[in-house]
């Protein structure tokens, strides 16, 4: 006896066929699209490092302000 399938069963395999080679090209995008954006915070970081580093140590401390004193006011007698 050979069994033959349903026209159903054979719409839904080809759907999940798609499916995954749908799922398999998005994984596929979504690795590249990752692989870019570490490389560019790569980039990015070694940028700042070397600006950090080209700037002198004293720009990065502003100095401290002295405070003064409050002024109090005399109440009228």
């Amino acid at each position: 006896m050979t069994k033959t399938i349903s026209p159903a069963a054979i719409a839904r395999n080809e759907r999940m066929r798609l499916a995954a080679e749908n799922g398999a090209i998005a994984l596929a995008e979504v690795r590249a699209r990752d692989i870019a954006v570490r490389k560019n915070m790569e980039r990015l970081r070694a940028l700042r490092l070397e600006k950090e580093a080209s700037e002198p140590a004293a720009a990065e401390t502003p100095a401290r302000r002295k405070r003064t004193a409050k002024k109090t006011i005399a109440a009228p007698a």
